[in-house]
């Protein structure tokens, strides 16, 4: 019985220590826009591993400035679906080290797979990542930290901490997505 309650302390212990401190905070507050009815994308060292291998290549310029510093930085991805029928499936990157990460924590970009291209849709976001059921032109809404909204608009994410929906507000202009041409297939 004590094996049993020592093994139960450990995996609570892990997922609420694998979402950092901003998981149980949303655990506790209920008035986050993450809610429970989201679903967090959980990231994970997977080396060898072909969400690895591409996102080692689409950060090659990240992991370049990490062996620059003698550092060996952690990949850690994850994947999940941004539309109902699953064809937009994206792929969430972060890599670790001392030079790369900041005060806010390290940063994840988010990629989505076009043809043969890989295109960053989400760039340097800081904490957890949950993807909610409510859409906006065809794609999930995504919540960074428990209480950022992004929300698809014209072909791109946008923070609606800037989106506006009056009719007399102009929005501005969504970046180009920056585009990696890897040449896997994925």
């Amino acid at each position: 019985m004590l094996k049993k309650q020592v093994i139960m302390c450990a995996v609570i212990t892990g997922l609420l220590s694998a979402g950092g401190p901003s998981f149980a905070r949303q655990a506790r507050h209920s008035n986050n826009v993450a809610s429970l009815a989201g679903h967090q994308v959980v990231l994970t060292r997977q080396p060898g591993g072909e969400l690895d291998t591409i996102a080692r290549k689409l950060n090659a310029d990240d992991l370049a400035t990490a062996a620059r510093h003698k550092e060996i930085p952690l990949v850690l991805v994850g994947s999940a679906a941004l539309s109902p029928d699953g064809r937009d499936t994206a792929l969430f990157v972060q890599v670790q080290s001392a030079s790369l990460c900041g005060s806010a924590g390290c940063s994840t970009d988010v990629y989505l797979k076009k043809g043969d291209d890989w295109v960053k849709i989400l760039d340097s976001v800081s904490g957890p990542v949950t993807v909610l059921p409510r859409r906006h032109d065809g794609m999930y809404d995504i919540v960074v930290d428990g209480t950022d909204r992004w929300v698809w608009r014209n072909g791109a994410y946008h923070d609606t901490l800037t989106l506006t929906d009056g009719p007399s507000v102009t929005k501005p202009a969504p970046k180009k997505p920056h585009e990696v041409h890897t040449g896997l297939r994925g």
